[in-house]
């Protein structure tokens, strides 16, 4: 599969602070004519082509830590633009965001996920894809097979979760935490290497949150808060993938 690339000169959002971030740069989110020129230089201090363009070697090259994990014999990877993704036979109109509503630095495996997902009586894990605390991509449910992941929307989406969502307190049951964005800086680099990968192998598919999909029930055309039937994944996936 061909990398399709989608930051360069332009560009705007969540993936241009990361990389921005990565450069050592004003994060603002913009991809202008300062950030082309530091994508150069860090392009020549690698040995890469000094386009300008943060396209597949671009990415990993900045975030070499993801880069460096091992590749499991579970099939699991670092960076999910540096393998071939398996193209679903289904139609596949969006691509759904998760967290796996656990809290904050805990582990959690495929087949932790799988052991819960099976109880509830389901025939394996729901989603796709799992992204661990260190960034590691992990293949879940063939994508072949239709997920269990959003209620009415499975048939024809990709699901994709990062393992946790809420917030560590030891003082408070599991049902009173709170959530929030836990993304490590891994999860955030391996997310958004694997959404990119994702859209070049389904273009027309819509990124979205698990909460985007509840229903609009005051008919305004935007799904507000006290709509969401979940707070999950817990941060805005809709905006911040939107440019991709």
């Amino acid at each position: 599969m061909t990398m399709t690339v989608t930051l360069k000169r332009g560009s705007r959002g969540e993936a241009v602070r990361q990389v921005q971030k990565a450069l050592n740069l004003l994060p603002d989110g913009i991809f202008g004519a300062l950030t082309e020129e530091r994508v150069k230089d860090f392009q020549r201090s690698k040995g890469l082509t000094p386009d300008g363009i943060v396209g597949a070697r671009t990415l990993a090259a900045l975030f070499p830590k993801a880069v460096a994990q091992a590749v499991t014999p579970s099939h699991s990877h670092a960076f999910g633009n540096l393998y071939d993704l398996k193209k679903s036979r289904r139609r596949i109109d969006y691509i759904a965001v998760h967290c796996t509503a656990s809290p904050e630095g805990q582990a959690m495996t495929v087949a932790d996920i799988r052991r819960i997902h099976k109880k509830n009586g389901w025939s394996d894990i729901g989603y796709h894809y799992v992204i661990d605390l260190d960034g590691i991509v992990h293949e879940g449910r063939d994508v072949d097979l239709s997920g269990a992941h959003v209620s009415g929307y499975n048939s024809h989406s990709i699901g994709v979760v990062y393992v946790g969502g809420l917030e560590r307190d030891p003082h408070k049951p599991y049902n009173q935490l709170k959530g929030k964005d836990t993304r490590t800086e891994m999860q955030k680099a391996a997310l958004l290497s694997l959404l990119m990968d994702l859209r070049s192998i389904y273009p027309k598919a819509v990124i979205q949150g698990h909460r985007d999909f509840s229903p609009d029930l005051n008919g305004n055309g935007i799904i507000e808060p006290s709509e969401w039937i979940k707070e999950c994944p817990c941060f805005d996936a809709k905006t911040e993938y939107s440019k991709i």
